[in-house]
């Protein structure tokens, strides 16, 4: 069976938000942390890349046996984020056959979701694997085998792999996430979701 890590990107700085997204109450904890315990239930290894706010979000989360990498570039986006979780994958965890990428801000990704994208990776292997939101659009989170790593090296700005789910499009299985892909980009988004949910 395949062995896959698991890289959470939470290195923004929330600029349209006003505060760190990453601590935003949920549930009983933050939303950073709520997405630390879904990832902690597979059975898989996990990675954890911080940036901007690092000093105030690491004291506040508790990662367990979660690697925690500093981008100290996290103004350069998404994908700077996505080469440092690699190069790490690469160089730490050399055994490992591929990578799920997910964001910290989408608080209704759950395990059950996130085992059924690695259930339909260990049936199609060569295949990515992504989650496919209202209005057909493409994204994270998503499965690249590690015959994709050096194409997620190459990537160099803030629209993280997209450009890789549009360069493979053909190599695709789509995953509907309609139900678990809310992104919190604004307070309001936040608030709304916030209330619906507790």
């Amino acid at each position: 069976m395949a062995k896959l890590a698991v890289l959470i990107l939470a290195a923004g700085n929330s600029s349209r938000m006003g505060v760190p997204k990453q601590l935003l109450k949920w549930k009983e904890s933050n939303l950073l942390q709520h997405t630390i315990n879904t990832v902690n239930e597979l059975n898989t290894e996990n990675i954890l890349v911080l940036g901007a706010h690092f000093n105030k979000i690491k004291p506040s989360i508790h990662s367990g046996n979660m690697v925690v990498l500093f981008n100290e570039s996290w103004e350069k986006g998404l994908s700077h984020s996505i080469v440092i979780g690699v190069n790490h994958i690469k160089e730490s965890l050399p055994n490992m056959d591929g990578i799920l990428i997910m964001l910290a801000d989408q608080p209704l990704i759950d395990s059950n979701y996130l085992n059924e994208m690695i259930n339909l990776h260990h049936q199609n292997p060569n295949k990515i694997i992504c989650t496919m939101y209202q209005n057909g659009k493409r994204g994270v989170p998503a499965i690249f085998n590690k015959t994709y790593f050096e194409d997620l090296l190459q990537l160099n700005d803030d629209k993280g792999a997209k450009e890789l789910l549009i360069k493979h499009s053909k190599n695709l299985i789509l995953l509907n996430g309609i139900k678990h892909t809310t992104d919190i980009d604004t307070m309001n988004d936040y608030e709304m979701l916030y209330k619906l949910h507790h």
